[in-house]
């Protein structure tokens, strides 16, 4: 079945098709080979994700994606650096990792010309809230992610003015209280908008479907969290100064462990193994890689994108993208 839909946006990705954005020295001529790779896959526009890093290689990065001329880039995400030092960081460098500070994030936004307008950070953080109020008074989203939180703590980020959560379910510690934790508490809170990564290393079927319950599709937003291998052939890549590896399944790891380093997913997939594990309609997903992530953060989906439905197969194949 032939469907047409909005532009997909993509609140979150590190790089894509080879292309590492978290790599000083990145040229615009890969960072337009990267964005043609997306538009292949029904992305209209995205934000280049710029993970925790020493301050330099940050500014460098921001600076080149400051400065690209693409019509595709809505901004910039800061992913880090105000992220928890425990287990729940991820992989992010723990050595790079500072506590909350308006006047660091006043470097980082000025080498970004003012195009940072998301940052992601844990809320327990020492200086968070404060940082917090500051960046949504000055039009900068917050979400909550890479976090150890107490419940409480995460209610008062939703009240200082946290309205998203980054791949809620992913970026937390191991072995969490099963009840009050800091899943429960975001998934309750109506104020934010949980993003997903559904590539089936991420989240079990079971736990995307409750949480996109939950939260309800209105609040559920679809993201890849991509890196240089997606849209790319199974290897070792770059993510900043780290070595990811992508297996042949999709799964990007840091080599020789299972810890999960971004990934390989593209949003067409993550659309479509959405509709085959929530059980939802697709014209219940599709808002979920558009209209939703854009809202999130102010914007509009741009284009339009026509495609190839399997509802048997439960696939998704892009054909063509207007207005772009």
């Amino acid at each position: 079945m032939r469907i047409e839909f909005p532009g997909l946006f993509d609140l979150q990705v590190n790089g894509f098709a080879g292309v590492d954005f978290n790599r000083p020295g990145l040229s615009t001529g890969e960072l337009d080979r990267a964005a043609e790779a997306m538009l292949r896959t029904g992305v209209t526009r995205f934000l280049p994700t710029l993970i925790t890093a020493p301050l330099d290689d940050f500014m460098a990065c921001a600076r080149v994606l400051a400065r690209w001329p693409h019509s595709g880039s809505a901004g910039i995400h800061a992913e880090g650096p105000y992220l928890s030092p425990t287990e729940a960081r991820g992989a992010h460098p723990p050595q790079y990792l500072l506590a909350a500070s308006g006047e660091d994030f006043r470097r980082r936004q000025d080498a970004a010309e003012g195009r940072i307008v998301l940052v992601t950070l844990a809320p327990e953080v020492p200086g968070a809230l404060a940082l917090i109020e500051h960046l949504v008074g000055s039009g900068v989203r917050v979400a909550i992610g890479h976090s150890n939180a107490a419940p409480a703590q995460v209610r008062d980020a939703v009240r200082a003015g946290a309205t998203l959560s980054t791949h809620l379910g992913n970026g937390c510690a191991p072995g969490l209280p099963r009840h009050p934790n800091l899943i429960w508490e975001q998934l309750a809170a109506d104020e934010l908008t949980a993003c997903f990564i559904a590539d089936g290393h991420h989240l079990p079927a079971a736990t995307l479907k409750s949480m996109v319950r939950a939260k309800t599709p209105a609040r559920s937003a679809l993201v890849t969290d991509a890196t240089a291998g997606a849209a790319a052939p199974p290897g070792r890549y770059g993510l900043g100064r780290l070595e990811i590896e992508r297996s042949d399944d999709g799964r990007v790891v840091l080599p020789s462990t299972t810890k999960l380093a971004g990934s390989a997913l593209t949003l067409d997939q993550a659309v479509a193994r959405a509709v085959r594990e929530t059980g939802l309609a697709l014209e219940d997903v599709l808002p979920m890689a558009s209209t939703v992530p854009a809202a999130s953060v102010g914007a509009s989906p741009a284009g339009r994108v026509a495609a190839e439905w399997d509802a048997g197969a439960g696939s998704l194949t892009i054909v063509g993208v207007d207005g772009a």
